[in-house]
């Protein structure tokens, strides 16, 4: 039986879908690691800009928990999302179908959360949030951990949110292509059996063996004798 020739060369759109999901494993890495260092500046200069306002010491204690809490937050989800996406790229190239589609589910969520994270990022730059009269010192304290943040960081998470949403797009839209569909879909070559070793049947008769009758007891039986020659 002849089996039909196995493509065993990666192709080169599955190649760059890997690239791709490795260089956004590797942001995600980088973005949760700078996260974590600047968090203690953005804490530093936020508790000094709330000194002089007329917020109290539990608003400001509690601005700040906020502020860490979040920045922890994002570095443990990006860190997540790097181990992921790391795991997905290995899976993509060993040619797995499986990986295949996960990474079809994960690039869909991916670009959902990356368009909301912008469009949330946007909306807060547009319309700042409003809060009743009484709660004015709130407001501002929202305001100031805002601008606490490193000049860099806010227009970065914005370029990172944009090449997120980018990135899972063309990871989807190469992993559709005839070429890769080809790979993933590529026949499983046969595996032999494993050899036993092999025994003659076993004989289904046996050869008769003559029946003679038992002597009796203290008889010998005589001396074979060749026959006379003269009658």
């Amino acid at each position: 039986m002849s089996y039909p020739a196995q493509v065993t060369r990666r192709p080169a759109v599955v190649a760059a879908a890997t690239a791709v999901l490795l260089l956004m494993a590797v942001a995600a890495l980088a973005y949760a690691v700078a996260g974590l260092v600047v968090l203690g500046g953005t804490v530093d200069r936020f508790r000094s800009a709330a000194a002089g306002t007329g917020a109290g010491t539990g608003d400001i204690g509690d601005v700040v928990t906020l502020l860490r809490l979040s920045g922890v937050l994002s570095a443990v989800v990006s860190l997540l999302a790097g181990a992921l996406l790391a795991v997905l790229a290995l899976g993509l190239s060993g040619g797995r179908a499986g990986a295949r589609v996960a990474t079809w589910v994960v690039c869909g969520l991916g670009l959902l959360c990356g368009c909301c994270g912008l469009a949330v990022l946007v909306g807060e730059r547009a319309a700042p949030l409003r809060l009743a009269a009484d709660e004015q010192a709130t407001s501002q304290l929202f305001g100031l951990a805002g601008d606490a943040h490193p000049s860099w960081w806010i227009p970065l998470t914005g370029g990172l949110s944009v090449g997120q949403a980018l990135g899972y797009f063309v990871v989807a839209i190469l992993l559709a292509w005839p070429s890769a569909s080809s790979w993933f879909r590529r026949p499983t070559p046969p595996t032999a059996p494993a050899s036993t070793p092999r025994h003659p049947p076993a004989p289904t008769s046996y050869p008769s063996i003559p029946h003679h009758p038992q002597a009796p007891p203290g008889h010998l039986p005589a001396p074979h004798q060749p026959p006379h020659p003269y009658p």
